[in-house]
């Protein structure tokens, strides 16, 4: 509670002051990956776009680099791959909401979603699927991902 209120009196006269605040004083890591899943469920609706990066239309890796850069995660970098290969990967069981799917086939990686959770027994993403379509929840299709995370270790 003191941490909190120390916090407090140091925030409330910057950001009355009209100085920026980098988002990791004001939220904690596991507040910002809260704000990751989001980000990304307000996208839900906005149309597939290959290669975009929002604000309203996106490609899975576009929706999830948006959406981890509006929640203070300045470098995460923008495709599927290099996401795979910047976040840590855990185990299935270790996931938490506002992890990251990602899906696998002979080339590599080729798609990435914001896991959700659980719901009816699946687990829940929400991504942008393909050209023609819009961001959206669906539950996870296949046995051929993985899981990767931007919590720390």
């Amino acid at each position: 509670m003191r941490r909190l209120a120390a916090l407090f009196l140091v925030l409330v006269p910057l950001l009355a002051a009209g100085i920026a605040v980098p988002a990791s004083a004001e939220t904690t890591r596991q507040d910002r990956i809260r704000q990751v899943k989001q980000v990304a469920l307000r996208q839900i609706g906005d149309r597939y776009r290959y290669g975009a990066e929002g604000p309203t239309r996106f490609d899975c890796s576009g929706l999830v680099y948006f959406s981890a850069r509006r929640a203070g995660f300045d470098a995460i970098p923008r495709t599927s791959s290099q996401q795979a290969r910047y976040m840590r990967r855990i185990d299935r069981s270790a996931m938490r909401s506002g992890d990251f799917v990602f899906f696998t086939g002979r080339h590599g990686v080729y798609h990435v979603g914001v896991y959700l959770g659980r719901r009816d027994g699946r687990r829940m993403i929400v991504h942008a699927p393909s050209p023609g379509t819009k961001v959206r929840r669906d539950p996870v299709w296949t046995s051929r991902w993985f899981a990767g995370t931007l919590r720390r270790r």
